[in-house]
């Protein structure tokens, strides 16, 4: 069994070893959480198992705790990353990962999100609001957007260092031009579009997600939907009025189009034209009724 030894030396190691090959600050958080759980896993085994029965110990331990699959997947990456960048472990282990989960998006109707964007009437929360659906934008998007990242001649918002690391554009809403625009020349922020209790920071996703919580509580909403439903929402709506997919992809900052695609799952502008037998056959069944009364008459 390999030593893993995760101290504080060996941590500094593992991030600069990410650092140097570019990865984000939210994966190398994520990834040395990660790395310490498996360890803390580790000591507790204490068995002589070897690294690869290890991982796959650990993996079933994650799922039989009810950990997503993409939470697994993390997991092994981190591992794998750390066995082999900074513990200098040969590649011959087999890190078998489970499949991800085919689980359609929650999406609200227009209505719905119409009805959430107006429930609450603190201008930065609505802007917040309005923002994150009209752009299509990520909870980890809205908190870092920068009052230089909005066009509003050219009718754009940029997305700096957006999942993935990569600079996008996407929409910027007459609507929400109408909502943002008050709000600015109210609060006056200078660098964060929504500084937190410190001005020198951003607001912080969880209380992004509070305020959606609020808004949908307000709205009556009985969807159990989280602050995403409203990007899951931006996309099918576009989808739904005939926007090609390849556009909703860039609006998104989808690598590839097989993630935007996961979308036409849920829209229901196609299912709407599809009749039910069941409907054809009430039709049919009444037809024949309509029928059977007039020959009797």
């Amino acid at each position: 069994m390999p030593i893993y030894s995760w101290n504080e030396s060996i941590k500094r190691s593992f991030v600069h070893a990410l650092q140097l090959r570019g990865y984000s600050k939210k994966t190398i958080k994520a990834y040395c959480s990660q790395v310490h759980r498996f360890d803390a896993f580790v000591q507790q085994q204490n068995n002589g198992m070897d690294h690869e029965k290890m991982i796959q110990s650990y993996s079933l331990h994650l799922l039989h705790r009810k950990c997503s699959h993409s939470y697994v997947n993390q997991a092994l990456s981190a591992i794998k990353f750390y066995a082999h960048k900074v513990l200098l472990h040969e590649e011959t282990v087999s890190y078998v990962r489970p499949k991800k989960e085919k689980k359609l998006p929650n999406v609200l109707s227009m209505n719905e999100v119409m009805l959430i964007l107006k429930a609450l009437h603190n201008l930065k929360h609505r802007a917040i609001l309005y923002l994150t659906y009209s752009s299509g934008l990520r909870v980890g998007e809205v908190v870092r957007l920068k009052t230089q990242d909005i066009d509003f001649e050219r009718k754009t918002l940029r997305v700096s260092q957006g999942k993935g690391r990569k600079d996008r554009l996407t929409l910027l809403s007459d609507t929400a031009i109408d909502i943002v625009q008050p709000y600015l020349q109210q609060e006056k922020p200078e660098m964060w579009m929504f500084p937190g209790q410190h001005p020198e920071r951003h607001i912080t996703e969880r209380t992004v997600q509070k305020v959606f919580e609020q808004a949908r509580a307000v709205s009556g909403i009985q969807k159990k939907v989280s602050i995403h439903a409203l990007r899951h929402s931006f996309a099918t709506h576009l989808l739904e009025s005939g926007i090609d997919i390849r556009f909703i992809q860039e609006l998104l900052g989808h690598q590839s189009v097989r993630t935007t695609e996961r979308y036409t799952h849920v829209s229901v502008k196609d299912i709407r034209m599809i009749k039910s037998p069941l409907d054809q056959m009430e039709e049919e069944s009444y037809t024949w009724l309509l029928k059977m009364c007039s020959r009797s008459s």
